[in-house]
């Protein structure tokens, strides 16, 4: 499983200093992400290096799940109940219909939420530092932390799965 570490850089030379130290180690190119005060990003960050501002995703895969779960249980409920004549294809339907539902609504509330890399170091973000977002399994990021940290960047106190962080 791959998880997710940050480091904290005062500016854009040393992220890519930070970056450039990550993939020689082995860290994917895909792997990186940068996160930056608005005005930071928009003018110093392409896209495809920036980390999405919302909760978005994580959120929907939760609900999913969670979703899934409550449908199943209400589904075999509805089974052991004989008056109510549901199979286990009804179960199965319930299964799906509360991922669904479980997956949209908390794609609702999580798109409203900031990131969770946000939300922790806002005022490292709003101090106009740069974070550097590493993913990659543990063993991975053990290794290639010293490398980052030589090249300027600070390691931050977050560690996350990187599905659900």
């Amino acid at each position: 499983m791959k998880m997710r570490h940050v480091f904290s850089t005062p500016d854009l030379d040393v992220a890519r200093s930070a970056m450039d130290a990550a993939r020689a180690a082995g860290i994917d190119d895909d792997d990186i992400l940068l996160v930056a005060r608005s005005d930071i990003e928009l003018e110093s960050i392409p896209n495809e290096r920036k980390e999405a501002d919302t909760d978005l995703m994580p959120a929907a895969l939760r609900g999913a799940g969670y979703g899934a779960g409550a449908g199943l249980l209400a589904g075999l409920v509805a089974v052991v109940i004989p008056p109510l004549g549901v199979t286990l294809a009804g179960a199965a339907a319930a299964t799906i219909a509360g991922a669904v539902v479980g997956c949209w609504a908390s794609a609702l509330v999580g798109s409203s939420l900031p990131d969770p890399i946000r939300r922790k170091f806002h005022d490292e973000i709003e101090a106009g530092n740069i974070l550097v977002v590493i993913d990659g399994t543990k063993d991975l990021l053990t290794a290639v932390e010293p490398r980052i940290v030589s090249a300027g960047a600070a390691p931050l106190p977050f560690e996350a799965s990187k599905a659900m962080s």
